[in-house]
């Protein structure tokens, strides 16, 4: 017997994995026409059907990542130099504390904790993010507060809940080590290593790294049965009634822009607010840069503060409309209140449509 699917008309109980003709998802009550998504989603990005987008939202058509290149020798000499900073404790005021402490290459680039901990196990505000795509998306960090990747490489270093050095005391431990010293000679022509010397090697590094290939790389790629039919479903929902793609698009699934998903707890013990504490802007309260979601499978758990642990919790927050901001009116700040953001609104998914939607963020 059929099995209702909402909006989506009916769709039989076994056809997810086996029929190539599944229907397309529609907004609130218009009805839709049957679309076959097999042969919809056949050609590249630029063929597939168009996103359902909201008033505001700046849309780039998903694309693969461009070729791997190979680093001349004086570049890889730089990443190799990079790597050895990244899981060198001496940069922290400990002697215990690595970038790879928060950041581990096993889980993405993560630490799969809901948010880090640091110098004298203090533990910070925010999830520590990936560092597969941080050669493409700036400016860089939650709130962007830096524009480079050299800028960013110095903040964890010197942040008093991170690594807690001087980059005084970073110059000399590092100039103590003759391997250091050498390596930095031959490519900058100085004895002496410089704090600019180790944000550069450090970027480098970082720019040398990229996502893992998917089955949703694939896909965009032109391999049209990478994805299952149930997964195919969840791409289509992700760009039409679930709403993802006003904020994840293009080649990273990331606008690159700031949002407020009601998660800044304004007012309140947790309170972060984001973007506002840059720019002092009364708009970027509670705004967050959108993340890239390539290899989010192995990110977890997510949000800014790593309050949700699954896609599942995911797809919830945003099928009940995100979240909500308050300030208890006995409290009063420096921040106006936040502005929830108008891409936000419930989605009315399905238990089968949510399930759907699920299947396809695992592939990315």
């Amino acid at each position: 017997m059929p099995r209702a699917l909402g909006v989506l008309g009916w769709l039989p109980h076994a056809s997810l994995a086996a029929s190539a003709l599944l229907f397309a998802a529609a907004v609130g009550a218009r009805a839709v026409e049957p679309v076959d998504l097999r042969a919809a989603y056949s050609g590249t990005p630029g063929s597939w059907p168009r996103p359902q987008l909201r008033p505001g939202a700046v849309f780039e058509e998903f694309a693969p990542l461009p070729p791997r290149t190979t680093p001349d020798a004086r570049e890889a000499k730089w990443i190799e130099l990079g790597a050895k900073l990244f899981d060198d404790p001496r940069l922290s005021a400990s002697g215990q504390i690595a970038c790879a402490s928060c950041h581990a290459a096993e889980l993405a680039f993560t630490d799969a904790l809901r948010t880090s901990f640091g110098h004298d196990r203090q533990r910070g505000r925010r999830n520590s993010q990936g560092l597969l795509v941080t050669r493409w998306i700036t400016p860089l960090f939650w709130d962007g507060r830096a524009a480079t990747l050299e800028e960013q490489a110095l903040h964890p270093i010197t942040d008093g809940k991170e690594m807690a050095a001087e980059l005084a005391d970073v110059e000399q431990r590092m100039n103590a080590v003759p391997e250091y010293r050498e390596a930095f000679a031959a490519l900058t022509g100085r004895s002496a290593i410089r704090r600019g010397d180790v944000a550069d090697a450090l970027a480098a590094f970082q720019r040398s790294l990229r996502p893992r290939g998917t089955r949703f790389s694939r896909f965009v790629a032109g391999d049209n049965r990478a994805l299952d039919d149930r997964q195919l479903l969840g791409l289509h929902l992700f760009r039409t009634k679930a709403g993802c793609a006003n904020c994840h698009n293009g080649m990273l699934l990331s606008d690159r822009r700031f949002h407020n998903l009601g998660l800044s707890f304004y007012g309140r013990a947790r309170e972060d607010l984001g973007r506002w504490e840059v720019t002092r802007l009364p708009e970027d309260v509670g705004r967050f840069r959108t993340p890239s979601l390539l290899n989010a499978g192995r990110t977890a758990p997510y949000m800014h503060n790593g309050l949700l642990r699954s896609f599942a919790n995911v797809v919830a927050f945003y099928n009940a409309g995100g979240g909500r901001d308050r300030r208890p009116s006995a409290l009063e700040g420096d921040a106006p209140q936040p502005t929830p953001d108008p891409l936000l609104a419930p989605l009315h998914l399905t238990r089968e449509e949510q399930e759907a939607l699920v299947a396809f963020l695992e592939t990315l």
